[in-house]
C-alpha cells in the first residue's frame, strides 16, 4: 500500500537537525534522547499532521515543528513504555531499548526529556497566530495527559481480566487513539479551521486511532520479530487486555476493517483534498511493522 514516504523523509530530516540542547555536561542525556528520537519508524504521527497541512491547502513545512513534537511526545512514551516497571522490553525498532542502551535512569530522563523539549519547540519555532498555536500545544498535551495517553496507560495496567469490548475500545482510544487524533485536530486548530471542517476530520483521526491499535494487536500475535523490530507477543506475556484477546483474531479483522471503512467514510465528507490522509489509512490496515 502507496504511503507518503515524501513526507516521512521531511519530518526525519527536520528531526536529525534538531540540537536537542546540547550543553556542558549533559551530552549524554541529549545522545540518548536522539538515540530514541532518530531510530526510525513510519513517522505516521507527524506524517499525519503534514497531510492534514497538504489536505487544508497548507505548506507541509509550516507545520513541521508542531509534527516533530507530537514524535517526540510518541518518542517519549515508547522509551517509558519499555521500562521493567511496565513492559520490560529489551528491543524498539530493531535495536536496543533506551534503559538497555543507556541504563533506566537515563531513559526515564530521556523521556522527560523529550516531551519537555517538544513542548518548547512548538512555543519556540511554530509560526501562526499566537491563540491558535496555544490551542494546537492545548490539543497535543491534553492528548498526552490522564485524559488521552498517559491516562489510557493507566487503565491498561489497572485492567480486571475480564473487560468489555466498550470499555477495550476506550482504553485505546485514550492510550493510542488520543495522540494519532491530535496529530490532525492540532493542525485544523493551528489553521484557525471553523467548527464544521472541523467535524469530519475529527471522526476521521478518532477512528484512525481505533484502528492503528486493532492492527497493532494483530500484528502482536502474528507478526514477525524482525519485521516488527521488537519481540511480538508481548501484551500475551503481560497480561495486556487487546482486541484478539478479547475478541479473538478473526473478530479483530473484521473490526479492523469496519474502523477503515468509518475512517473512509469519515474523511469523504471532510473538505479539502484528502486523498494523502486515506492513503495513511490505508497503510495503516494493511500495514506489516
Amino acid at each position: 500500500m502507496t504511503y507518503p514516504t515524501d513526507l516521512q523523509r521531511r519530518v526525519d530530516d527536520y528531526l536529525a537537525g534538531l540540537g536537542l540542547n546540547d550543553g556542558p555536561g549533559t551530552a549524554g542525556l541529549s545522545e540518548a534522547m536522539r538515540y530514541s528520537l532518530l531510530a526510525g519508524g513510519k513517522r505516521i504521527r507527524p506524517v499525519l499532521a503534514l497531510a492534514t497541512a497538504e489536505a487544508l491547502g497548507r505548506d507541509p513545512d509550516d507545520v513541521l515543528a508542531l509534527a516533530a513534537a507530537l514524535e517526540m511526545v510518541h518518542t517519549y512514551s515508547l522509551i517509558h513504555d519499555d521500562l521493567p516497571a511496565m513492559d520490560d522490553d529489551d528491543l524498539r525498532r530493531g535495536k536496543p531499548t533506551c534503559h538497555r542502551a543507556f541504563g533506566e535512569d537515563v531513559a526515564i530522563l530521556a523521556g522527560d526529556g523529550l516531551f519537555a523539549e517538544a513542548l518548547f519547540l512548538v512555543l519556540d519555532r511554530q509560526a501562526g497566530p499566537p491563540a491558535n498555536v496555544l490551542a494546537a500545544v492545548r490539543e497535543l498535551t491534553a492528548a498526552a495527559g490522564v485524559e488521552g495517553m498517559v491516562g489510557g496507560q493507566y487503565l491498561d495496567i489497572t485492567a480486571p481480566a475480564e473487560i468489555g469490548p466498550e470499555d477495550l475500545r476506550r482504553l485505546h482510544a485514550l492510550k493510542t487513539g488520543r495522540l494519532i487524533g491530535a496529530s490532525v485536530d492540532a493542525v485544523l486548530l493551528l489553521a484557525g479551521a471553523d467548527e464544521p471542517a472541523r467535524i469530519a476530520y475529527h471522526r476521521f483521526a478518532a477512528e484512525l486511532g481505533v484502528l492503528f491499535q486493532i492492527v497493532d494487536d494483530i500484528l502482536d500475535v502474528t507478526g514477525d520479530d524482525a519485521a516488527l523490530g521488537k519481540p511480538s507477543g508481548s501484551d500475551a506475556r503481560h497480561g495486556r487486555r487487546t482486541y484478539v484477546s478479547v475478541l479473538g483474531l478473526e473478530r479483530a479483522r473484521e473490526l479492523a476493517g469496519e474502523s477503515h471503512a468509518e475512517a473512509r467514510a469519515a474523511l469523504a465528507q471532510a473538505p479539502g483534498d484528502t486523498r494523502r490522509l486515506a492513503q495513511i489509512a490505508d497503510y495503516i490496515l494493511t500495514r506489516q511493522t
